[in-house]
């Protein structure tokens, strides 16, 4: 983070759209800064089981350091998500999103006069639309080419981006040189 600017001990809050490795398991280094560096509070939000999932992880990542010594310096609260909330400031409204069995949060945040919309991972079905509608900017994954399990499509992104003409995307959680046509790295491309 502080390579592009990003004081990792300002973040005061950190919502969690559901539990998979590959969007939790990048939080222990950032759990040890908040420990052992820059002591601010956080907020975590996220679904239900949010602070016995994430205990679970710290207790993983360190063991019994974790609670004997780590845990008492850690000054974080944990929420889950609310179907409307205010956190740090920020309001938010959480909207269900399809993925897979266990389903996934999504997040329309209001900041600076704008609303961000967060879906994490996600099928493209209607509440993802719901999500996406009246959204300034709107950070969404599209996964790969043709049929994805449980994720977004390119062929889906697209025609999301048609159908919400006024938002600007971000697509996230794509395939990265597995398949043909993937981008690379940091590559921006256009839908």
């Amino acid at each position: 983070m502080s390579r592009v600017g990003v004081d990792a001990g300002a973040i005061e809050a950190v919502f969690l759209t559901h539990f998979h490795g590959d969007h939790t398991l990048g939080l222990p280094p950032f759990v040890l800064h908040r420990v052992f560096v820059d002591q601010r509070p956080i907020t975590f939000i996220g679904p239900e089981g949010i602070e016995e999932r994430l205990e679970a992880l710290w207790d993983v990542s360190w063991g019994p350091d974790w609670k004997k010594v780590m845990r008492p310096r850690f000054h974080v609260t944990y929420e889950v998500a609310k179907p409307v909330g205010n956190v740090a400031g920020y309001k938010y409204e959480t909207v269900r999103l399809d993925h897979g069995t266990s389903g996934s949060n999504g997040y329309r945040i209001w900041a600076g006069g704008k609303i961000l919309a967060y879906s994490g991972d996600t099928e493209a079905t209607a509440p993802l639309d719901e999500l996406v509608e009246g959204a300034d900017i709107a950070i969404v994954e599209a996964t790969g080419p043709g049929d994805v399990f449980s994720h977004m499509s390119w062929e889906d992104a697209t025609a999301l981006k048609k159908r919400h003409p006024k938002t600007r995307f971000m697509f996230n959680h794509v395939y990265n040189g597995t398949v043909d046509g993937a981008v690379a790295d940091f590559q921006v491309i256009e839908v």
